[in-house]
């Protein structure tokens, strides 16, 4: 096996399939992490909230019917600014700070797991990756889960409560919408990168057990061969000196 001429063992078609729809399904979340079309309202109906989404609200001269100031709410603006301070508390509910953390926390694990398929694939570094590939397809398996796990949480509580009515207000005017769908479709993906991965980590740890007992049944057989070796040489000296 030689670097130069690459004659080592590449990364099989299950991991580059598997890595593969894992960065599209991670360009998703991405998009659906950063856009702010989670939910918008119908254009038919006129209505002063535009869209939304994990970090920032669009209103169209929106008047919030608790603040007892005559105040307009106009423009796209981040959750956190200046602007939104007054209904901060009302526009961030708890349950969609837990599917803000939920998103984060999953693509946080996606761009890990990406690292560390791309090493293997790259096979860097060559020696480290070749004699551990199994543990870095596991790794890369069970992040991948983990993200997995808290996008599909993030999906169900936005999905499941999107339309309270102690949220936005006319909450039948609202239809979910796009950054929303790329989220659900990176979930999805996640599971099936998922299940090709793990196939593959299973296949390594087959490969893996049968090598070392190769090894093993080699070492048991070698003292064996070495014993025989030497009967072998005594017996031709003993008779080289009976013949002389």
């Amino acid at each position: 096996m030689t670097v130069a001429n690459n004659e080592y063992p590449k990364a099989s078609n299950a991991t580059l399939i598997g890595a593969s729809i894992t960065y599209v399904a991670g360009l998703f979340l991405l998009l659906s992490f950063a856009s702010p079309y989670w939910i918008e309202s119908y254009p038919e109906m006129f209505s002063s909230f535009k869209h939304m989404g994990l970090w920032e609200y669009c209103f169209d001269r929106f008047r919030f019917p608790s603040y007892q100031f005559d105040k307009l709410f106009h423009g796209c603006h981040y959750v956190f600014s200046q602007e939104y301070y007054v209904i901060r508390e009302w526009i961030l509910p708890g349950w969609l700070m837990s599917v803000q953390a939920f998103v984060t926390l999953a693509l946080i694990f996606s761009f890990a797991t990406q690292i560390v398929l791309a090493c293997v694939i790259v096979r860097w570094p060559l020696r480290l990756v070749l004699q551990y590939e199994w543990t870095f397809v596991t790794i890369s398996f069970t992040m991948l889960i983990i993200s997995n796990v808290f996008l599909f949480l993030a999906v169900a509580i936005f999905g499941g409560n999107c339309y309270r009515r102690d949220w936005l207000l006319y909450p039948s005017f609202n239809v979910l919408s796009w950054s929303y769908a790329f989220a659900v479709i990176a979930c999805i993906l996640f599971g099936v990168a998922g299940i090709l991965l793990y196939l593959e980590s299973r296949k390594l740890y087959e490969l893996r057990s049968e090598a070392r007992n190769l090894v093993g049944q080699m070492q048991h057989s070698q003292p064996e061969h070495a014993l025989h070796q030497l009967r072998n040489q005594l017996q031709q000296q003993r008779s080289i000196g009976w013949n002389a």
